[in-house]
């Protein structure tokens, strides 16, 4: 069963990030590393936060909002699967089967955030338009008013979507205990292959030379890491 006060932090961690992203600040604290570490810690559970952002920041490294192009929304990936991944381990403990569960789970939140974010798009457009009219005839106290209320609907519905996302999660972690074994250690070993497979993108969208062997030499080094903390002491 979730807490109230839970759900009621990740919907404003959730939106107030949002925010952060696109309407004010924008001190990369939005950035999924960032914003899921921060998410996992208010919901206390830093791990969940900590890698799971480590896989989604790999993700989305190469990512960028330029000109008309509209990015897949990374900040929304990183709060809600975040917000899941620490609902999810509270029964079961902070395990990388866990965060795997959650990434699976959410990995469309990405595309589905920017959906969200081209409608509203058009409705804060509107507005800019309006307030943009006000200020031409003076009237600037209503312009202000617009960029605000311009702002609301980002933070309410991205704060809505992440705080789903942990009701979700909480509700998934009652179940858990009820997985096979054999599937919880898949999920556990799908943990360190996408971390491999985030820093083979990462390192091929960018324009370093011999970039091919540096994403190679980076996934052995994660396989291996994740091979000997597997035989000292369990991955799962």
């Amino acid at each position: 069963m979730f807490a109230w006060t839970q759900v009621a932090v990740a919907a404003f961690v959730g939106g107030l990030l949002a925010l952060e992203r696109r309407a004010f600040l924008q001190a990369m604290l939005s950035r999924p590393l960032v914003a899921a570490t921060l998410t996992g810690a208010l919901l206390g559970d830093v791990p969940s936060g900590l890698y799971v952002g480590m896989v989604l920041e790999l993700f989305h490294l190469g990512s960028a909002s330029l000109g008309a192009a509209l990015p897949e929304n990374d900040t929304l990936a990183a709060t809600g699967t975040a917000a899941a991944a620490a609902a999810i381990s509270s029964s079961v403990g902070s395990t990388p089967a866990m965060w795997s569960l959650a990434i699976i789970l959410f990995v469309g939140l990405g595309p589905a955030g920017r959906s969200i974010d081209r409608q509203l798009d058009r409705y804060s457009g509107r507005l800019l338009r309006t307030a943009a009219q006000a200020a031409d005839e003076g009237d600037l106290r209503r312009a202000v008013r617009q960029n605000l209320w311009g702002m609301w609907p980002y933070f309410v519905t991205f704060g809505a979507v992440t705080a789903a996302c942990y009701v979700v999660g909480a509700i998934l972690a009652g179940y858990v205990d009820r997985f096979p074994l054999q599937l919880l250690r898949g999920l556990a070993w799908a943990y360190p292959a996408m971390a491999s497979v985030g820093a083979a993108i990462a390192v091929r969208g960018c324009n370093a030379r011999r970039a091919y062997l540096i994403a190679g030499v980076a996934a052995l080094l994660v396989i291996a890491a994740a091979s000997v903390r597997a035989l000292l002491g369990g991955i799962a």
